[in-house]
């Protein structure tokens, strides 16, 4: 989602009526970013691999856009950047409550039959099996507290943080959309990775 492309005067217009009460307003911003909203869930489910065998973009898209439409009604957005950091946010609370899901013992991902093999060692007659999802249990604890992490940012670091790692916005495209030098975002970057990677003991999620 290109803030750029989101700075139209029907925006522009919507954000003047949701400010003075009229609720009706988010249906249109909705249909405004609509298609940047979907590009985004798509590009942010590729971050979410437990997630991503199990859901698709459209899945991820219509919940996100829900919560969205939602937060367009308590939270004050007033212009193309605000409303794109709130979209990102959403659907990162989407993918974390997906991952959550599906990491759980009595969800269909950790039941599927693709989850279990025969042990090698089992006899012929009375084949043992591997739980495989309780196997990679630790991963998808790693890789959910990473999103977890990043959601606790404060809200500049975790806009630049959806910017680059989902987003894949280079230092100088960042830095016009904040307002601020690509020395500021390098440096922005830096501290925000070192919280992540503290908030996960120093190890990565992959």
């Amino acid at each position: 989602m290109d803030a750029d492309d989101l700075a139209s005067p029907d925006l522009t217009d919507c954000l003047s009526q949701l400010a003075q009460g009229n609720l009706a307003a988010r249906d249109r911003i909705l249909e405004l970013c609509s298609e940047r909203l979907r590009v985004l869930a798509h590009r942010m489910l590729r971050r979410f691999p437990a997630v991503r065998r199990w859901d698709d973009t459209d899945d991820v898209f219509q919940n996100a856009a829900l919560r969205l439409h939602r937060a367009l009604a308590e939270v004050s957005v007033t212009s193309a950047r605000s409303v794109m950091a709130l979209a990102a946010t959403q659907l990162h609370r989407e993918l974390i409550d997906l991952a959550r899901h599906h990491a759980g013992p009595q969800s269909y991902a950790a039941n599927h039959a693709s989850n279990v093999m025969p042990r090698q060692s089992a006899p012929a007659t009375g084949a043992r099996f591997v739980d495989l999802a309780s196997a990679s249990d630790p991963l998808l604890d790693r890789w959910t507290r990473f999103h977890e992490a990043i959601a606790a940012l404060p809200d500049d670091e975790r806009e630049l943080f959806h910017l680059v790692w989902y987003v894949g916005a280079d230092q100088k495209t960042i830095a016009d959309l904040l307002e601020c030098s690509p020395r500021t975002v390098k440096s922005r970057w830096r501290i925000a990775r070192e919280k992540v990677r503290a908030a996960l003991g120093g190890q990565s999620p992959e």
